[in-house]
Order: C-alpha cells, then structure tokens, then sequence
C-alpha cells in the first residue's frame, strides 16, 4: 500500500507523523510512504533524516487583516492546491494522513475531493484551525487529548489515540541515561529544555537559579542553539561558578537520555513533549509558551496538572525563588515526587501510534 503524510513546519507536527510511519512499516515491510511538507520547515531536516522521502509544495498561513499580504497568500494557497493534486496524481496515494501545519490545509482537501481515504492527527488539547477545517472533510480525526473532543463539530469522527512517540525513548534506563550524559548516579538531576530555539526567560531563571542550587543537585541546562551564548555570557556576567555538577549545552539529540536521567523536568507544554515525559513518567514543572497560536500550551500543561503529574508556572510569573522552593519541596518529599511520576504514566499512551495504524487499516 501507498501512504503519504503531510505535515510540518514544527518538530511537534513532523514527529508524530515519524512515528506513526515507522509503525507502517513495522506492519507492512513493503509499504511506499511519502512526505509532504514546505519549502522552509523542520521536516526539510528531519524527514530525509529519519530515511523517508520528501516533496515540498508552496503554502504559508493566512494573516487575520486583509493586505498585500492576504493576496500573496491566496495566489500561494492556489498554487499549493496546484502542487498537492499533481503529487496525488502521480504518487497515486490509497491513504492521506494530515499532522499538522499549514501544508495539511491544501493536499488533505484535494485527497478528500478525490475521494482518497483521509485522517488526521490532532496533537495538541486545542486544535488549531487547519485541523479543525479539515476535519469537515476527513474521514477519520485522531487527538490526543480527551479534552480535544469538545472542539470538533463532526463528533462521531473523534478517536482518542494519544500522541504517538519514538519507542527508543523507552529503552534507556536511569543509570544509563546518567552516565551517557556524564553525570552522577547518586545526586539528583534537574534538567531544563526550552526546545530547539530555546526559551530566555527559562534560561535565565535557571542562570539565577544556579546561584541558590545546593552542592549534592545536579542541573542540566539545554538552552537551544539561539540561545546558547547569550546564556554562557549572563553565568559569566553574574559570575556564578560552574562545576562538575552544572552542564549548560546548545541543544541534545538524545533526549531518551535525557528523560531516563531527569528527576524533575523544567520545560515548555508543547504537545509532544508531553507525550514523551508522560510515557517516561518523569515528574515535570512546566512554564507553557505565551507566545503560541489560541495559548494551546497552557491548554496542554493543565491536563497534566489536573492529573497530579506536574505543576504549572506561566512564564509571567516565573521566578527563581520560586522554581528553588518548589523543587526543593519536591525533592523533600519523595513521596510526592513518585506520586507525580505514577500520575504522568497513568495518563500516557505508549501505543498511539499502534492505536492510529488500526484507524488507518480501517479506513482503507
């Protein structure tokens, strides 16, 4: 069988569609699989990465207020239109999956016009429009949240699957994720991530929080690439003392290590990082971004915190005061801490991406 995806844009949008076509092939070993991003997305690096082939068509997202701009954007969109039926046609695909991103919008609408078998995967607790217009069309809408529901006019389409997440991620135990990042296994570890362009006022946070850390905590700081040397400037400018229990990195591929190794994660609510630290029951504090689409992180965070997994701390009041209290009540109170780790596995969803292979099957 032939699948294509279209997804991208964002790691959030690509890597669910990695998953779900590695499940493919862990089933059908001569299946045909091909991607469908832009021009200018992460799927360019990620897609061709991960073995999979890739073919980019012309669309961007539409702006609220009418302008040059608007114009622009509708000429792109029909010219994507243009750019999705001609793959259609020749890739001759018997399924559509949509992940996500503006690229969904046009090659989603022409399968769905040519009567080509349609799904979509939601990933976050509130959809965003693509997915939301699109899932008039489609046959079948996977989320991953049980709150995503509500949004979806067409109801009786709605599966709950969870977010599908890389199995690799599983395999690594807390010991070897502690030495393969060089750190030791009898101190805990606190570890932020602002995503892989970073978030400055979590890296700040974490610079100031450095300064009250105690001698037997260990902290791993992953700034994202952008914001790596402004961050190795401000731990100098404040003059703050780096030893063998601080480690401040760009960016880090492995983050199977990373989340076997965490004691407590410090991070973003994006939909798939949630995902991941849930099937890794890692307990998190979580600073949602203020700067997404319907303020959809803070819809994902609260699901957590509403299951016991994590607290939420918006970005507006964050403080490394606070942040150094909280952890610390944490890490005095290890009951509570594995509490919060049961809760995050109670509610993850290893096989989301086994559960949207079946839906996939059953529509075609």
């Amino acid at each position: 069988m032939k699948y294509l995806f279209a997804g991208g844009g964002t790691g959030g949008h690509i890597y669910p569609a990695i998953a779900i076509a590695k499940e493919i092939l862990k089933n059908e070993k001569d299946a045909q699989i091909l991607f469908v991003g832009t021009k200018k997305g992460l799927e360019n690096e990620l897609v061709p990465r991960e073995g999979f082939e890739l073919k980019t068509i012309t669309v961007q997202g539409f702006k609220r207020k009418l302008s040059l701009d608007t114009l622009k954007t509708i000429y792109k969109a029909m010219v994507g239109l243009k750019e999705a039926n001609d793959i259609l046609k020749e890739f001759k695909p018997d399924v559509v999956i949509g992940t996500g991103g503006y690229v969904g919008g046009p090659v989603l609408m022409m399968a769905a016009l040519k009567g080509i078998p349609t799904l979509i995967h939601e990933q976050n607790a509130f959809p965003g429009l693509t997915n939301k217009v699109l899932s008039r069309f489609v046959k079948v809408v996977a989320v991953s949240f049980e709150e995503s529901v509500k949004y979806f006019k067409n109801k009786e389409k709605v599966v709950v699957t969870g977010n599908p997440i890389r199995r690799e991620l599983l395999k690594v135990t807390k010991e070897e994720g502690l030495k393969n990042l060089g750190f030791y296994s009898d101190k805990p570890l606190i570890v932020s991530v602002g995503g892989s362009r970073g978030a400055e006022k979590i890296n700040f946070t974490m610079v100031e929080f450095l300064k009250q850390k105690d001698k037997n905590l260990q902290v791993l700081i992953i700034t994202g690439a952008n914001q790596y040397e402004k961050v190795l400037e401000k731990v100098k400018t404040e003059t703050i003392n780096i030893d063998e229990t601080v480690k401040i990195i760009p960016y880090c591929h492995n983050m199977q290590d990373v989340y076997a190794a965490a004691d407590i994660i410090i991070c973003r609510a994006g939909a798939i990082t949630l995902a991941e630290i849930t099937a890794k029951g890692v307990a998190s504090i979580l600073i949602p971004s203020p700067y997404v689409a319907n303020n959809h992180q803070e819809y994902n965070a609260r699901v957590l915190e509403k299951a016991g997994a994590s607290y939420v701390i918006l970005e507006k009041d964050l403080i490394a005061e606070e942040l150094y209290k909280k952890i610390k009540y944490l890490l005095d109170n290890p009951q509570v801490l594995s509490r919060m780790r049961d809760n995050a596995r109670k509610i993850s969803k290893i096989d989301a991406a086994e559960k949207i292979y079946k839906l996939i099957k059953s529509i075609t």
